[in-house]
């Protein structure tokens, strides 16, 4: 997929892309503070998270964490929200807010 991706980027240039696409050897974490990007900038709700997980390895693993952060930088409808709210651990002011601004973003 990355070569076909390449390879059309190219043609839609009309040049020579010089990319080298090499197989995965490993992975590394961006720094702490560029996880959950988003997130970290809506302070209430980041607050919250805080207490969910004071670790931040816990953070970082965090699947409704990082489910919050997707909806945040504009995944995610505001119905899709509604149907999963319950399972991220926010208080009900944290899902109300999230839910403000998710719905915000489609008007």
């Amino acid at each position: 997929m990355a070569l076909e991706t390449r390879d059309r980027e190219a043609v839609n240039r009309n040049a020579r892309l010089y990319t080298e696409i090499v197989p995965y050897t490993e992975f590394y974490l961006a720094e702490d503070y560029h996880q959950k990007y988003r997130l970290q900038h809506e302070q209430d709700l980041m607050g919250e998270f805080r207490v969910i997980y004071p670790e931040t390895a816990d953070f970082v693993n965090s699947t409704a964490a990082a489910r919050v952060n997707g909806y945040l930088a504009g995944y995610g409808t505001s119905q899709a929200l509604e149907e999963e709210i319950d399972s991220l651990g926010l208080s009900q002011a944290g899902a109300k807010k999230l839910l403000e601004i998710v719905a915000g973003r489609e008007r």
